[in-house]
């Protein structure tokens, strides 16, 4: 089969980029022809040593960028003699429905970022993807049809990204408290600095590591400063590889409001973390619903301190929950998400083609 993707860029700022970057690789892996056109960024590199060609495409909202982008994409298919279109966010569908339509080849749209109002526009695919249960209710909401929509849960064992990184565990203060992502509202920091302050003050040599960076991160240094526990806290900024800081973590926590489907759990799982989680969106399913990490309400500070104390109280139960976190692990592989998605794509075709693809 011969797969195009179309995302707005292939930078590392994005769970939406690293999804679209994993699963195109994996689907390589698996004989299929695979192309990514975007308008670039840091995993074009490893997706060219993967085997996948990525094409250049505006994702500029302007009149003049979009028609252009048009037959840009429209060229690209007929170059590449491509059979299905795989579109990541919203402008990208924009982008490709028109020229889909047109040509005959079907669209696929996966929704990653479903809190987005405009998210409703993904609904232009002939197949909708949604990265977990509580992201399909919500688009069947939104009036997607459920003949066309399809659950494909989120994962990243074994994914491309993964080849050459550290397995080393970072060495970092006991008991450690680890959050990895962005550093925006719906994270859910501010709630993660309120317990932490009252963890600290029973648990003094508690220490909580940031890693990751964000439009938020200097305002949310300031906040932190000003607690008691402010020595306590290390903002240690992005970085290319945050696996060896979940091995070396006592503790994980992603404490967010919302969460579609966080490739991050599924790391922090594979790396044997103990977690706590808010229960929100996709954090639950990821969390085999609260049987794989702890789950919290969010925007509740004083439910994840308690849940905080709860586990630094004792290390039996921390090494309880590490266990407990490769519960049906192998639910969270990449090949699984391939397989998964390429079901989709041949349920959009014509049935003689979609069979003779299959072969």
């Amino acid at each position: 089969m011969r797969i195009l993707h179309i995302l707005n860029h292939t930078r590392r700022l994005n769970g939406h980029v690293h999804a679209a970057v994993d699963l195109a690789c994996a689907q390589v892996r698996l004989g299929h022809q695979v192309y990514v056109a975007s308008e670039g960024g840091d995993f074009d590199a490893l997706l060219q040593s993967n085997g996948i060609q990525t094409l250049l495409i505006s994702h500029k909202r302007k009149a003049p960028s979009l028609v252009k982008a048009l037959l840009t994409l429209s060229s690209y298919i007929k170059k590449f003699n491509i059979d299905i279109v795989h579109a990541h966010m919203v402008t990208s569908a924009v982008i490709a429905f028109p020229i889909c339509k047109l040509r005959r080849i079907p669209l696929i749209t996966t929704v990653h970022n479903e809190f987005e109002k405009s998210a409703t526009l993904m609904g232009l695919g002939n197949r909708v993807i949604a990265v977990s249960d509580v992201v399909g209710a919500s688009m069947r909401r939104r009036g997607v049809a459920s003949s066309k929509l399809k659950v494909v849960l989120n994962g990243t064992i074994g994914s491309s990204r993964a080849v050459g990184r550290s397995e080393e565990p970072k060495v970092l203060r006991s008991p450690s408290i680890l959050f990895v992502g962005g550093l925006h509202p719906r994270k859910g920091i501010p709630d993660l600095f309120n317990a932490f302050e009252t963890v600290h003050s029973s648990f003094s040599s508690a220490h909580l590591y940031i890693v990751g960076d964000g439009p938020f991160r200097e305002e949310y240094k300031k906040v932190a400063a000003t607690l008691q526990s402010a020595s306590a806290i290390t903002f240690v900024g992005s970085t290319r590889d945050p696996y060896p800081y979940m091995l070396g973590a006592d503790i994980f926590v992603l404490p967010s409001h919302a969460d579609p489907a966080p490739l991050v759990l599924s790391e922090a799982r594979e790396a044997g973390c103990a977690i706590v989680g808010s229960s929100v969106d996709g954090i639950p399913q990821l969390l085999e619903h609260g049987e794989a990490g702890l789950l919290v309400p969010p925007n509740d500070p004083d439910a994840l301190a308690k849940m905080l104390s709860h586990l630094l109280e004792s290390p039996e139960r921390i090494t309880d929950w590490r266990q407990k976190s490769q519960l049906r692990i192998e639910r969270l592989m990449i090949e699984r998400v391939a397989n998964e998605t390429l079901e989709v794509y041949q349920s959009a075709m014509p049935w003689a083609t979609a069979a003779a693809l299959a072969t």
